[in-house]
């Protein structure tokens, strides 16, 4: 069967772009939506700061949505975050367990109808991405501010030229231009496997939601934040209710050179109780009886479809391969973190997120492999988010600005 779909997708310039142009500029300025437009000011309900050397991520809690600017000061190095607030709900904001490139940080009213976020640095570095979350469920509204390490130099052209960036409608560039289908376009491929399909449904819930409708639904979102991007050329392996093996869906990633492969699960347990998403690399050693469970599961589909993986040998490798399959997996875990400390702020995640297991379809030698586990549909509460489409919007926006700032970081 003729395989159109790893055709790269022509890109867009919708509201994901705009937040890549705003992510990367020195100042950051968020243009009120004609939702917020008119409406009074939220309350800041919490604060926190997560750090280490290499990284710093500010959560504020609000109690609805909010517009904001951030920008850099130097005499001392520090990145200010005001936004309009009606007021702060806290004397001082949860303590920083342990300082790392930020120091310290503080939160409060600096006027009426606004609010400061300052994190104090202990050394340069630079907004790799700030965006809003709308609240969804238990999960309040939020705004989310990570840091990088930058240069001196830089931190100090930022402080003194930054601004607030280009509005959505100035954020189209040339490289950005939709391209035919099939023409090369130099960005990275990203391959969404949405699992199982066809004969194959997959996890059910107990009210009849299966797992092969919901990642097919979510793969799509995800897919439209990445093309919006104009980073990526994006592939699905399937984009309707078609059976795939292990192996094709492998191969279809290798075929085509993909430059990060993400296969995309919601799957069940025994226990109702257990939830979360968590994000997985391939290691034949599981990281607890679960992940083996899960791994176990998935990698019988094929069987069950009335396929089996091919037969291999594989003790008996070239060593080059065996090289390129460390650092694949390497990448992989990159991808991995990046993947969940950008899922963190947005989705409830399991304990110890990004976990190891021995999935077929993540063995690739030579392209990169990550498998989200959306969450579990044999637990109420993860199912109903899943079904949701709000939540989807939410939890695809986080997994695409992860994938960025892996490129970002490492690719």
């Amino acid at each position: 069967m003729t395989r159109t779909i790893f055709r790269p997708f022509s890109l867009g310039f919708l509201a994901f772009a705009a937040f890549l142009a705003i992510a990367l500029a020195p100042g950051i300025a968020q243009e009120p939506s004609e939702k917020e437009a008119g409406a009074a000011a939220p309350s800041v309900l919490g604060a926190r700061m997560v750090t280490t050397a290499q990284r710093g991520r500010l959560i504020l809690d609000l109690s609805g949505a909010t517009q904001y600017t951030i920008h850099a000061v130097t005499d001392p190095d520090r990145v200010v975050l005001e936004l309009d607030a009606a007021g702060v709900e806290f004397d001082t904001p949860a303590e920083i367990a342990e300082p790392g490139l930020v120091g310290r940080y503080s939160v409060g009213m600096v006027d009426e109808g606004s609010a400061r976020a300052v994190m104090f640095l202990t050394g340069p570095a630079k907004v790799q991405q700030a965006y809003a979350l709308e609240a969804f469920g238990d999960q309040p509204a939020r705004i989310v501010v990570d840091l990088i390490p930058d240069t001196a130099e830089n931190f100090a052209a930022n402080a003194k030229t930054a601004a607030p960036a280009a509005s959505q409608a100035d954020t189209a560039s040339p490289d950005t231009q939709a391209q035919p289908d099939g023409a090369s376009t130099g960005r990275p491929l990203i391959v969404i496997d949405p699992g199982h399909g066809g004969i194959d449904s997959g996890a059910q819930a107990a009210n009849g939601l299966l797992e092969k409708n919901v990642v097919l639904e979510f793969a799509f979102k995800l897919q439209e934040y990445l093309v919006e991007s104009g980073k990526f050329d994006v592939a699905l392996t399937r984009d309707s209710d078609e059976f795939l093996s292990l192996e094709e869906r492998v191969t279809l990633a290798r075929e085509n050179q993909a430059s990060l492969m993400v296969s995309l699960h919601a799957d069940s347990f025994s226990q109702p109780n257990v939830r979360g998403a968590s994000v997985y690399t391939r290691d034949e050693e599981a990281t607890d009886i679960l992940d083996k469970v899960l791994a176990e599961q998935e990698n019988k589909v094929d069987l069950v479809a009335g396929f089996s993986p091919p037969d291999g040998d594989n003790a008996v490798v070239d060593i080059l391969v065996d090289l390129m399959r460390r650092d694949t997996r390497r990448q992989a875990y990159l991808a991995g973190d990046a993947v969940v400390n950008a899922l963190d702020a947005s989705v409830r995640m399991r304990r110890f997120p990004l976990r190891k297991a021995d999935f077929f379809v993540l063995q690739a030698p030579d392209v990169p492999s990550i498998l989200v586990e959306l969450g579990f549909l044999s637990n109420s509460e993860d199912t109903a988010n899943l079904n949701t489409d709000q939540w989807r919007d939410r939890v695809a926006s986080a997994l695409a600005r992860g994938i960025l700032a892996y490129f970002e970081q490492h690719g």
